[in-house]
């Protein structure tokens, strides 16, 4: 072919393939140079987590001590004995660790993947732009991956990779692969990174595509609660995690007007994100934006996934849509019982029902009205809301008509299980939050409702103890029963999710945050619903947020959290502000928006430090972990993703408590405070090491009770480069946080002291005395200064790091 030189146009040629490959450098409009470690693989980071390691040994209580993962086995693994293939009983707990975190990894990156389809699909490839107040926009992205996302086909390459590193780790859990638990725990450390950035891509694509808030400090407060629900209009339920059905079904309501025939309420965090549309800054399609604008207020949240189960059984619901994550495996059972037609519309869940999605709308709504079939499989998003919304509004009268007027059991069926039971404690011993349920309904038998009142909310609402009743008793219709009018008119306000942490927040506290004038930031994630966990997770919240520290809530904590009023009446939500800063509590959003906590550590190394965050990973690490004192708390069920959750706080050097069912999980991060070389830290500003104080202490603990649990995160929000004002205050909390709940100081408290002015006004010259009698220190009561005696001196220039590079300049 002859040369061709010139401009020309393409359609001038014939017979010609063109290949472009990929574009492998763009324009650079970042001014970030790229950092060491972009798109890190499994071994990359290895050294960063051996330093976390190494100063948080691998804790592990096996629930098992027995392998039965391949037909070598069961091995026996007890003591030094090792199984077929090798393994011994540390690796095999790292191993399991490892895939628990992959399965909550790949859960948010599978929900991640779907929204990436599905919003190019309806939405096509829509400019990333999260607001003025927000520069520093996909700060784990930029962290991890080491690019700045322009549009949403960006995040496609950033998927790809999470992808790619899941089934690279996976493959490390077949037999005859690693073999070694700390490289376990540094792969698991990696998934939990994965994990914090898959939840990152998906609420991002969401938050555009959907057009939700971008840091909203004022985000409107929403209705939750049973009551919430409209009985006069029909009922549709929205259960799981991923929006795409349910906001289909709010846009086919809107579009057809049927807001006075339908309530739409959602469970889980699709209850969250459905409140969420269309209040952000605006959608870049005017039609789209000016037909649904602020379309999500319509929506209301039924409650968190632990009151699942009592939803059913108080008829709140015609029809359900379950989408995917955290749904109960036998949804369908109980719908079924109660004549609630089914949709289950993404392919994670799909419950052996029949897959409809290519029959006509009205064929399949008329074989769910009149029950043919129980429930059935829509994967079209668009289809699956029409389906929803058409099949509650013309069930409704249907159900009516094949079940009582009332649908809770009748006084007489009441009486008559109560009385029937035996009280052998059967069910007493499987209740996973302790209700001595015999003692309950022997009550109730008697006449006696209240205990089935005062109990109601601590149930999980599980039914182990309908499984094991030889009675059959069904107790929780008895719950139901008696607590009739609360869920009749359970209403209560939660704060709508506000989305990132805006660039400007971080300005305003990333000083305060560094120094320890703002105490720490509390993170509260997961689920609430183990035992007594949501009023437990509520007193948390209150109990930091009066101190003056940062509260953020993600998830069903933010749901539970809501149940509880003042003496006024006001909800949490209601009672403080809602902006990243103190004596704030914010709502982040759903599970996959807790990525933005792990995105407000970042930025704050970026925003207020200028530290390079581009492909930087344990560069931010160390920095979070050296001084900004913030703690994670899972306190409820600990899910996978929970774990993977907790893991991926953890590699980013923030330290995590969760509840005593957790150690179910096998393993803790726990700091040994007499291992003085555990503690050496070294000084960026001339490379030498200086012994510091256990700050913080641990990086994964368990912690046995509500009041260990918030004294121990009170405690991991040391960090060394606290100033002593900073310091004074933090000392301030802990102590007085124990003396609240335990009656007395907490015995390490000496170890905090550096300087006399860390110690608390109020108990300072107590504690000189102290110091001096019990501990030896030297104390120039003249000058009320202490000469000798603590871990280190205070040094507002000290400048922490573990990481040899950060040196500035060696001795």
């Amino acid at each position: 072919m002859d040369k061709m030189e010139g401009s020309f146009a393409v359609e001038d040629m014939q017979n010609v393939q063109i290949n472009i490959g990929a574009v492998v450098k763009e324009v650079e409009e970042w001014d970030q140079p790229m950092g060491p470690f972009p798109y890190p693989s499994i071994a990359t980071l290895r050294n960063w987590d051996f330093k976390i390691m190494n100063r948080y040994k691998v804790f592990y209580s096996p629930i098992c001590d027995r392998c039965t993962l391949c037909t070598y086995g069961p091995c026996d693994l007890t003591g030094n004995k090792r199984g077929a293939c090798g393994i011994d009983q540390a690796a095999q707990q790292g191993r399991i660790v490892l895939i628990a975190v992959l399965m909550g990894c790949t859960a948010h990156a599978a929900h991640g993947r779907h929204l990436y389809h599905w919003c190019l699909d309806k939405f096509g490839d829509l400019p990333f732009k999260m607001g003025d107040e927000i520069l520093v926009d996909a700060p784990l992205t930029r962290t991890i991956a080491g690019i700045k996302p322009k549009t949403l086909k960006d995040f496609g390459p950033v998927l790809s990779y999470v992808e790619e590193q899941v089934s690279q780790l996976l493959a490390c859990t077949h037999t005859g692969q690693e073999g070694n638990y700390v490289d376990f725990e540094s792969k698991a450390l990696h998934a939990g990174m994965l994990d914090s950035l898959g939840k990152e891509v998906s609420d991002l694509i969401q938050i555009v595509a959907y057009d939700m808030p971008r840091g909203d400090e004022d985000a409107p407060l929403v209705e939750c609660g049973m009551g919430t629900l409209d009985k006069n209009k029909a009922i549709l339920i929205t259960y799981g995690h991923n929006l795409a059905g349910s906001a289909e079904a709010m846009f086919y309501a809107e579009d057809n007007k049927l807001w006075d025939k339908v309530d739409i309420g959602g469970v889980c965090c699709t209850a969250i994100d459905n409140t969420r549309i269309c209040e952000g800054i605006g959608h870049p399609d005017k039609e789209f934006n000016d037909k649904y604008r602020m379309v999500g207020t319509k929506a209301k949240i039924a409650g968190a996934i632990g009151w699942w189960r009592k939803m059913v059984r108080g008829d709140c619901m015609d029809c359900i849509m379950v989408d995917e994550q955290c749904v109960w495996t036998d949804a369908i059972v109980d719908a079924e019982k109660y004549k609630i037609p089914l949709i289950a519309t993404n392919e994670k869940i799909m419950l052996g029902l029949p897959d409809r999605t290519n029959d006509p709308v009205d064929e399949i709504v008329d074989d769910l009205v009149n029950f043919r079939m129980p429930g059935v499989v829509v994967l079209d998003p668009v289809k699956a809301g029409e389906v929803g919304i058409k099949t509650a509004i013309a069930v409704k009268p249907k159900r009516a008509e094949i079940r009582e007027a009332d649908p809770f059991i009748s006084e007489e069926e009441f009486k008559k299980y109560a009385e029937s039971c035996t009280y052998c404690h059967s069910c007493q011993f499987v209740c996973p939050p302790h209700i001595k349920i015999g003692d309950v309904v022997r009550a109730a038998a008697e006449g006696n409702l209240e205990p089935l009142s005062s109990t109601y909310e601590i149930c999980v609402g599980c039914r182990r103890c309908e499984q094991v009743c030889p009675q059959e008793i069904p107790i929780l219709s008895l719950y139901a029963y008696a607590n009739r009018d609360y869920i009749r008119n359970q209403k209560f306000k939660m704060r709508a999710g506000r989305g990132p942490i805006k660039d400007t927040e971080i300005r305003r506290v990333g000083a305060p945050l560094v120094l320890g004038t703002i105490p720490g930031v509390i993170a509260i994630i997961g689920c609430g619903n183990y035992p007594n966990g949501t009023k437990e997770c509520y007193d948390i919240a209150r109990e930091f947020v009066d101190r003056g520290f940062i509260v953020a809530a993600t998830g069903c904590m933010a749901m539970d959290m809501s149940l509880y009023t003042d003496a006024e009446g006001k909800t949490i939500w209601e009672q403080f502000p809602g902006g990243f800063d103190g004596r704030n509590i914010c709502n982040v959003g759903s599970c996959v928006a807790n990525a933005h906590l792990h995105g407000a550590g970042i930025k704050v190394a970026t925003i207020f430090a200028g530290r390079n965050e581009r492909a930087n990973y344990d560069d931010i690490a160390d920095y979070i972990l050296s001084k900004v004192g913030a703690c994670g708390v899972a306190w409820g069920a600990y899910s996978q993703k929970a774990a993977s959750i907790a893991t991926g706080f953890n590699r980013l050097g923030v330290p995590a408590v969760v509840q005593s069912h957790s150690v179910m999980y096998r393993r803790a991060f726990l700091g040994r405070t007499d291992k003085k070389e555990d503690w050496e830290i070294i000084d960026a500003r001339d490379g030498s090491k200086v012994y510091c104080e256990p700050a913080p202490e641990h990086m994964l603990y368990v912690a046995e009770s509500v009041e260990e649990c918030m004294l121990m995160m009170a405690k991991l929000c040391f960090r060394p480069s606290d100033n002593n004002s900073g310091r004074m205050i933090k000392l301030t909390h802990y102590c007085d946080i124990s003396m609240k709940y335990f009656g007395c100081m907490p015995p390490d408290w000496p170890i905090y002291v550096r300087h006399a002015s860390d110690l608390p006004l109020k108990w300072k010259e107590d504690m000189l005395k102290e110091l001096e009698s019990k501990y030896g220190w030297e104390i120039d009561w003249k000058r009320k200064a202490i000469v000798s005696g603590p871990i280190r001196k205070s040094d507002v220039s000290f400048d922490p790091t573990n990481i040899e590079r950060k040196i500035r300049v060696k001795k």
